[in-house]
């Protein structure tokens, strides 16, 4: 089978062996409670409920008017406690819903529905109604994502199976134990999408590293009769392959325009989870509720992947579920090492968009000082999107957030490739999410001093 690749990029260390070969085990906080953030992708959400008010698994408890709004349910039966700020992935603190569990395991599900009879936007409807956000981490809102304009034509849908970031292994564990359901939902996708005047097909991209998953997926291909329409693709191992630009540009050598959406390219692109969530919302009418995640990482005594109810505090699963080498720890990250959230502790709640927690250590991670920019232009090679990192940096160090923006400062996709690499150890993907705030920061004010003539 061919393999497709980009250009540029780099190769770290994997580290899937830590915990590809461990089974999803079904975990639950010890302290009987979940922190459940208000919003959790797209627009500010609303809460539904108040202090004092029970709760069933499942029951919607905060929603929004905006279309870009994506609910979010209950992940287990109980009482609101309270309704506060609270720390989340990326060190913001925001509106969370605390509930503990009274274990009526109460359930409010919606209907099941039949997603190749029912009208799209009856089906559109059903993934928002399900609060379903990409589970890569970004948390972009499915419904939206699924809706193409009627100017556009998506001819393929791309399973973004690459997980290319090191130590996670929770989307190549859920391709094993769980192919006939990631099949069953990326087909649903496909239906959603295509259109009469453009039959679409839908492909699912994985890293070589996997490779031995194919059979498990070509049998569940066949065994729904679904072998003309989904294909499998192997991508070069490499990062960052998963990056829906670059996982475009590999398979269907296609470029998606800067500042554009991957529909703008003919495609849509999913994640593993994310089909999971939408053949689940369907099938059994269950809203997002809970989240597969590796923990992995040197200071973790024996990496596991996990299912647990949305909200869990990662320090209500230690040591219940996994145990820490404390005295090694020098890291919290959330999510993969390369784009993940450095966190200050574990007191904060898994959300839809975790796909993993990593306890680094001293040797996997570099804790010194930066060094002068030698103009080595290593970042150039390794950047994923064609950029001059070294430039971009320069010219933010000289406060020319202009020159930096010539030089494609808003194009950088932040996965890290050029710090992995530069000998100066230069924090440059820090400097580019400062600058990429500024420029949001003079939009926003530009916006606002239009909008006040």
């Amino acid at each position: 089978m061919r393999t497709h690749t980009f250009k540029g990029g780099i190769h770290p260390r994997e580290m899937k062996e830590l915990s590809n070969k461990c089974p999803i085990k079904e975990a639950f906080p010890s302290s009987k409670t979940v922190t459940i953030p208000v919003t959790m992708g797209g627009a500010p959400n609303t809460p539904l409920v108040k202090v004092g008010d029970s709760v069933a698994r499942g029951q919607k408890i905060a929603s929004g008017e905006a279309f870009m709004s994506c609910p979010v349910h209950s992940s287990i039966a109980g009482k609101v406690k309270k309704i506060q700020p609270s720390l989340v992935t990326g060190n913001a603190i925001v509106p969370c819903i605390v509930i503990e569990a009274d274990d009526s395991g109460r359930e409010e599900f919606l209907p099941p529905l039949d997603p190749f009879t029912c009208d799209k936007k009856e089906a559109i409807a059903r993934v928002k109604e399900a609060g379903i956000v990409g589970m890569g981490g970004a948390s972009f809102p499915a419904h939206v994502k699924l809706s193409i304009a009627p100017d556009k034509v998506v001819d393929t849908v791309l399973l973004n199976a690459a997980e290319c970031e090191p130590y996670l292994t929770i989307d190549e564990r859920t391709l094993q134990e769980n192919a006939s359901k990631v099949v069953d939902g990326l087909s649903i996708v496909l239906h959603m999408v295509e259109k009469p005047e453009c039959k679409a097909k839908a492909i699912i991209a994985m890293e070589t590293n996997k490779a031995y998953i194919l059979p498990g997926l070509q049998k569940a291909i066949e065994e729904k009769n679904l072998s003309e329409k989904i294909s499998i693709a192997l991508v070069k191992t490499k990062y960052p392959q998963g990056c829906e630009k670059n996982i475009v540009d590999a398979v269907l050598k296609r470029e998606i325009p800067s500042g554009k959406l991957p529909a703008d390219a003919g495609a849509v692109i999913c994640n593993v989870g994310t089909v999971c969530a939408i053949s689940d919302a369907f099938r059994l009418g269950k809203p997002l509720i809970d989240r597969p995640l590796t923990i992995s990482g040197g200071a973790v005594e024996k990496p596991v992947n996990l299912r647990v109810p949305v909200g869990t505090l990662v320090s209500d699963l230690i040591p219940s579920e996994f145990r820490i080498r404390e005295n090694e720890c020098v890291k919290i990250i959330s999510g993969g090492p390369m784009m993940g959230f450095a966190m200050p502790g574990a007191d904060f709640p898994i959300a839809k968009g975790t796909s993993g927690i990593i306890f680094i250590t001293k040797k996997e991670t570099y804790l010194t000082d930066e060094d002068q920019c030698i103009h080595c232009g290593h970042c150039v090679d390794a950047c994923p999107m064609h950029l001059t990192p070294v430039m971009i940096s320069h010219e933010l160090d000289a406060k020319d957030v202009e020159s930096a923006k010539k030089y494609g400062l808003m194009d950088c996709i932040e996965c890290g490739s050029c710090a992995y690499v530069c000998p100066a150890n230069i924090r440059l993907v820090q400097r580019f999410r400062l600058g990429k705030n500024i420029v949001r920061a003079q939009m926003a004010e530009k916006k606002a001093k239009e909008g006040a003539k």
